[in-house]
């Protein structure tokens, strides 16, 4: 269903960006029985909302800066989330060594995993000496190593959180459409935004779609909507890259977080789906907000001196990487010369009508959209009350077929991913293709499901969005070309011509913008390794410490009454 079906019907909601912040507000709206219609200029989860780190986590870097508030909302989402969303959302066990020389020691950390383990109600938190941390990571360097702490935190597969958040609220009244871009902004006669003027993108039909909110949740580009209203600039885009590598080649069993040694900004080491993640940077991003993001030759060095200080043994090198990512966060410029200082935290503004959301988190994006469903409710009189104690995500009660083709790991995970339309998917599949895609966990019928039923309108949403091929193999699983076809053509609706000139524009992103930069432009990463001097960080675990020792009394008791079960709070920060 495309534009012209909605031309002639006014809404409660019209959500413009299609990332996670748009796809929760369509969610609750849906929910709520209001009349949603999203429109994602690109693809669903084009942005920030597929190239996250994929963590669905409390934020500890949170708590170590102070932010109490945002880390309970964190602890709180994420446990609703691991609860709800099993196969989607999935724990991830945590490492942080601990070194000689490090100010503070090991009691603050623990103080801070305390309090951090204590606002999720759970003691997940656990310390080892040198041997036994060595056993958690033995490619880790021992030099210097004291020991080191286990905590629990949570990942995802981004994008398909996006897509299931969406096809929940379609499934519930809402409707979303990719592909179509808000041109311009309608006002009503006292000034107020009243709608928008959108464009179908890949037809190139207008139309006007009327409604009683508009809400912004373009993200990175959200200064571009507000400069209709006369809004000043407020957005400081910053990149996020990451490497990634195969897991036979930098083989962890959990991830493991560090300080880089040139500048003291965490590391994470991630396992993800069969590969291993390293990130992130954090640098402002100078280029054009509508091309592909890439990973520069300078975050390149900076990711690789990295992994050098810490897993010297691997011996990485730039040949093993098979892919990178990087993406633009929105983030609140409050002028800050360092990028990492500036706050995570989400704003909703309101600019004559226009509602704008954005910032915050890919973990917090219920909380966001409550937040938002809150300040438009002033313009939408009737609309019930949200209801916090509601599922993130919807029960999955569905008998998936496949018999002795599906194990109960490819059960769990297509029922996480794929929620009520998992049983569709697995009876759509043609012989052969439940079974896994070479070097994946994800199935080839899963290509076909997409093709058939997710609104795929290029390629890269196929291999870099829906299954997610296009990070996962090397050359972007260009080597699965020709079997690609075969499954998903007919499905797309493709002639020969189109299929070839989708697969040339696929390769040439896969080049530009998911591989590593030409290797003589990529700093001595090597040197910058052996030349960085320890960072020490003990003073924010200080701060923790500090706090966790009035925070503990305080609020043990406090959310013990609050809470019952996962589902206790709804809390807006």
């Amino acid at each position: 269903m495309r534009l012209s079906e909605y031309t002639n019907r006014e809404f409660d909601l019209l959500i413009i960006g299609g990332g996670i912040t748009g796809a929760g507000i369509l969610r609750e709206g849906a929910r709520l029985g209001l009349r949603c219609l999203l429109v994602e200029r690109k693809d669903f989860a084009w942005g920030t909302s597929s190239r996250s780190s994929k963590l669905v986590h409390g934020g500890l870097r949170y708590l170590k800066e102070g932010r109490l508030g945002l880390t309970l909302a964190s602890v709180q989402e994420r446990e609703q989330l691991l609860a709800e969303g099993a196969g989607l959302i999935d724990p991830l066990g945590f490492l942080l060594a601990t070194y000689e020389g490090d100010k503070g020691g090991r009691w603050l950390m623990e103080a801070g995993l305390t309090v951090y383990d204590l606002l999720a109600l759970q003691w997940s938190h656990r310390h080892y000496g040198p041997q036994d941390f060595r056993m958690l990571a033995p490619h880790l360097t021992a030099v210097g190593l004291k020991g080191g702490f286990r905590y629990g935190d949570a990942q995802t597969d981004d994008a398909r959180l996006v897509l299931r958040v969406i096809q929940e609220a379609v499934a519930d009244g809402g409707a979303a459409l990719n592909y179509v871009s808000a041109q311009s902004l309608i006002r009503d006669e006292n000034g107020q935004v009243s709608g928008a003027v959108v464009r179908d993108e890949l037809s190139g039909e207008m139309a006007v779609i009327s409604a009683k909110v508009v809400i912004n949740a373009t993200g990175v580009w959200a200064d571009r909507l507000r400069a209709d209203m006369g809004g000043e600039p407020r957005i400081r885009p910053l990149r996020g890259s990451h490497l990634i590598f195969p897991q036979w080649r930098f083989p962890v069993a959990q991830a493991v977080g560090f300080m880089h040694p040139l500048d003291g900004r965490p590391v994470f080491i991630i396992p993800w789906e069969g590969v291993t993640l390293v990130g992130t940077t954090d640098v402002d991003h100078q280029a054009d907000l509508d091309a592909e993001p890439g990973i520069s030759a300078e975050e390149v060095a900076y990711l690789m001196a990295a992994i050098e200080s810490q897993f010297p043994g691997l011996n990485i090198i730039l040949d093993d990487a098979i892919s990178s990512f990087a993406g633009v966060r929105p983030v609140i410029d409050t002028g800050k010369d360092d990028p990492s200082q500036e706050s995570r935290d989400h704003v909703v503004w309101q600019e004559s009508g226009l509602l704008t959301v954005t910032g915050g988190k890919l973990t917090t994006f219920r909380l966001i959209a409550l937040d938002a469903l809150k300040a438009a409710r002033h313009l939408l009189p009737e609309m019930p009350e949200p209801d916090a104690e509601t599922p993130a995500l919807n029960p999955v009660y569905v008998a998936l077929p496949g018999g002795e083709y599906l194990d109960e790991r490819t059960r769990r995970r297509l029922l996480g991913r794929y929620g009520a339309q998992a049983a569709q998917l697995v009876a759509a599949a043609h012989p052969g293709e439940l079974e896994p895609i070479p070097g994946t966990a994800a199935l080839w019928a899963e290509l076909r499901w997409a093709a058939r039923a997710e609104a795929v309108a290029h390629l890269d949403d196929l291999l870099l969005r829906r299954v997610r091929l296009g990070l996962l193999l090397p050359q972007g699983g260009a080597s699965l070309l020709p079997r690609i076809r075969a499954v998903c053509k007919a499905e797309l609706g493709w002639d020969d011509g189109r299929w070839r000139a989708e697969e040339s524009a696929y390769r040439e992103l896969i080049r530009c913008c998911y591989s590593l930069p030409e290797r003589a432009a990529i700093p001595d990463w090597r040197g910058m390794a052996r030349k960085a001097e320890p960072v020490n960080d003990s003073w924010r675990w200080k701060w923790a410490g500090v706090l966790g020792g009035t925070a503990v009394l305080l609020l043990a008791g406090w959310l013990a009454r609050r809470r019952k079960g996962v589902k206790g709070s709804c809390r807006v920060v």
